[in-house]
């Protein structure tokens, strides 16, 4: 049967401006309390403890708050999940909060929680912060976990995962539950519940708001009433769930009725599945349908050029190689920095990272240093391919343990202690012996892709033969993926790049799930398009079509111009592009011909969600460098910098968050705007006064809370009878018809429309 959350603890509180719930745990108990009663009174089987932004980033007395929240929730008599909501902060390379940093502010709540049922991760919108998150709870209980995510109207967290990688990765770090909730009604819900259980294995949760957010009468409403959550509440019933409940205006009296109409309906586990998923932040590769590419460009074995910057830590030959290799085709990026002269742990997580901040491309970790694997595996925002385990028993003790903590998909070599065997008979039997193995360490073969060894001709006949035999019985009988390193078959022999496509495609036919290979290698790229094409994997020949009339590349990474580094987030190459522009272009000429295009561009790309959060904060970085070289040239020069046209942002009084003001303060800055920043939490008479003593004429407020969207209405009030400053706002529970209600002058549906505001109002104001 389905078993039932409680519902919006802020929709009962009504809480006054600046007042903080968790607060409440410790000064009004019984206040809490009562809320905890009334939800237990209407059938709700677990109810949700008042700790959802209790951290101690917040909170200096954060552990006395969640002890007295869980010991609230448990005079109930149900059961008690412990609420861990978002931190309120990006963390780095986005915002300023360091991984570990944000692992162990949760790790102080769930200790503190400890008397908790559960643990409930809800209202998350960013997989780093799933992960640390659940690295919390995993490391510090044994409690069982359910993450709920926050999803917009596209089907995307914030920074940018749809249900598939999202899934993939809370899956990968063991989550018990999945599912959603606030953010959306559950009309807007129901086709991605149907989505994920496409995905998941899992049992799903779903708490939705009661529908979106209106102001009527001046106050912030959920219009779906009890009846009409519950009627809407039952088609995904029916779709298959095991627990539902409700968040932001759910009351009661909506669990009451959203129980009585979903009593009979049975829940539903989705059926295991069988997918092979390998994600970055955002993106998702499955390996098994079409055969991927995995670039090898990133591994100094027989690589002058790699060698020489990983010694010299020029981490922007390394980006430029990813970035090329990614455009040639890649779907996955092998990074390999083993040098023995060099601290390969220290560089595998500063390549791991550095690529991660300007690629939305899956990575492989290979290495065999399995310390240097770890520190990757945790700081990677994703799951990542895991290269490699092999045969050995003591390979197979060192990472099977790290794959299942962390998640990955690792690949297993077929050799053990006897080395490689020459048959291909010897490697199916190693290979069958990691699949038991990793199957004691609760990992399933779809977690695991096979190498069955490329052993170059040039020594063995027979090396080509045993290999593709071992492929296609693997992949065909034993129904596990495969990948090979596609050019060790060519060692030794002339024309190395005619041998390798040639294996490389008959590895293709023979069920190859994902080769290694040199993406830059025009040759090789031919083969995969045309292979695929011949096997009715390119709908209308589109892939292979695109891929021949294409321009030709190079092996070697080329040097990027300012506008491309902006586009890709590369800060350092930036700040050289613009300070080597500066010898022959005037300052403004680089500003507006080369900087503001580049931005124009990514931004573009973010409206027609084509980019993401994480690309278009990175190129905003990346144009901040090349600010700043600007910068320094002009004071060199006793040149003045012109000031940009004067904008005041804010986040009002009684919010305490600030994600999405930080983020437009980022992007005006970077169009040239002077950004006078007043923080958070800003009573309307500040916002006044500074408007009036700065001259300025445009506002940008921030509210992410229904209770605090009253004080955006009373400074929109207050600038409106006492200056001619005009208003923009923007924050997760406001529309454009909400927007318009306050008497604000525009609407900001996101970052990107905060600067075309901007740029029109001054535009018109000149």
């Amino acid at each position: 049967m389905i078993r039932y959350f409680d519902g919006g603890m802020g929709s009962m509180l009504n809480l006054a401006a600046g007042e903080l719930p968790e607060l409440l745990n410790l000064t009004q108990p019984e206040r809490v309390l009562k809320i905890h009663m009334a939800y237990a009174a209407a059938g709700a089987d677990i109810i949700t403890a008042n700790t959802f932004g209790a951290n101690p980033l917040k909170y200096d007395n954060c552990a006395d708050i969640v002890r007295a929240g869980v010991a609230l929730a448990k005079q109930t008599g149900k059961k008690v999940a412990l609420d861990l909501g978002p931190t309120g902060k990006l963390l780095k390379p986005l915002g300023d909060l360091a991984f570990e940093d944000c692992v162990a502010a949760y790790a102080e709540v769930v200790k503190a929680g400890s008397g908790a049922d559960l643990i409930l991760l809800e209202t998350m919108s960013d997989t780093y912060e799933i992960k640390a998150a659940m690295l919390a709870a995993k490391e510090n209980s044994d409690l069982p976990v359910f993450v709920s995510m926050m999803f917009d109207e596209n089907g995307r967290l914030l920074t940018g995962a749809d249900v598939a990688t999202a899934c993939a990765l809370v899956e990968g770090l063991g989550a018990d539950v999945i599912g959603f909730n606030c953010g959306l009604g559950p009309k807007q819900l129901l086709p991605l519940v149907r989505e994920l259980r496409a995905y998941t294995s899992l049992p799903i949760m779903v708490n939705p708001n009661a529908g979106l957010p209106e102001v009527i009468n001046g106050e912030t409403v959920y219009t779906v009433n009890a009846e009409e959550f519950s009627a809407l509440m039952a088609d995904i019933a029916r779709v298959g769930v095991s627990y539902l409940g409700g968040c932001c205006g759910t009351t009661p009296a909506h669990i009451k009725a959203l129980i009585e109409t979903t009593k009979e309906i049975p829940d539903s586990v989705p059926e295991a599945k069988h997918r092979t998923l390998v994600t970055s932040y955002s993106e998702c590769v499955e390996l098994g349908k079409k055969s991927v590419v995995i670039g090898e460009r990133i591994n100094p074995t027989g690589k002058k050029l790699l060698k020489q910057a990983l010694r010299e830590n020029d981490m922007d030959y390394v980006l430029r190689e990813g970035i090329a290799q990614r455009e040639c085709g890649a779907h996955i990026l092998d990074v390999n920095v083993g040098l023995p002269e060099i601290d390969e742990k220290a560089m595998l997580c500063r390549a791991v990272y550095e690529l991660q901040a300007v690629l939305p491309t899956p990575l492989q970790l290979d290495t065999a240093d399995t310390e240097a694997m770890e520190a990757a595996l945790r700081l990677y925002n994703g799951k990542p391919l895991i290269n490699s385990a092999s045969g050995k028993e003591k390979s197979m003790a060192a990472v099977f343990p790290l794959a299942k903590k962390y998640g990955g998909v690792t690949v297993c070599l077929c050799l053990d202690e006897n080395g490689i065997p020459e048959t291909a008979a010897g490697r199916i039997a190693i290979a069958e012996k990691m699949i038991a193995t990793a199957a004691t360490y609760g990992i399933d073969k779809k977690d695991l892709v096979i190498d069955a060894l490329t052993m170059t001709i040039s020594t063995d006949q027979q090396n080509a033969v045993e290999t593709l035999k071992a492929v296609d019985y693997l992949k065909n009988t034993l129904g596990v993926n495969t990948v090979l390193g596609v050019s060790n078959i060519s060692f030794g022999l002339p024309n190395r790049e005619a041998i390798n496509t040639a294996f490389y495609t008959e590895a293709l036919a023979a069920g190859l799930s994902g080769g290694i290979i040199n993406p830059k290698s025009q040759a090789m790229m031919n083969a995969y398009y045309a292979h695929n094409a011949l096997a009715g994997l390119d709908d209308s020949c589109t892939e292979y079509i695109r891929s021949a009339t294409a321009i030709d590349t190079t092996v070697a990474p080329t040097e990027v111009s300012l506008y491309d580094a902006i586009i890709k987030g590369m800060k350092e190459e930036s700040a050289r592009c613009a300070a080597q522009l500066l010898d022959s272009t005037e300052a403004l000429a680089i500003i507006n011909e080369h900087i503001i295009p580049a931005l124009d561009k990514v931004g573009d790309g973010f409206e027609k969600n084509t980019v993401f959060l994480p690309q278009l904060l990175m190129s905003a970085d990346a144009a901040k460098a090349a600010f700043d070289a600007i910068k320094a040239h002009m004071i060199l020069h006793d040149t003045a910098a012109v000031k940009g046209d004067k904008i005041i942002v804010a986040t009002v009084e009684g919010d305490i968050h600030d994600i999405g003001k930080n983020i437009v303060k980022v992007l005006l800055q970077n169009y040239g705007f002077d950004v006078i920043d007043l923080g958070k939490d800003v009573p309307c008479e500040t916002v006044l006064e500074e408007v009036q003593k700065r001259g300025v004429k445009l506002v940008g407020l921030s509210a992410l809370m229904t209770t605090t969207v009253p004080n955006m209405e009373k400074t929109i009030r207050l600038l409106h009878d006492n200056t001619d400053a005009k208003v923009f706002v923007g924050g997760a529970v406001l529309t454009k018809s909400y927007a318009a209600m306050i008497e604000a002058d525009w609407y900001a549906r996101d970052a990107m429309e905060s600067v075309r505001i901007a740029q029109e109002f001054f535009d018109t104001a000149d």
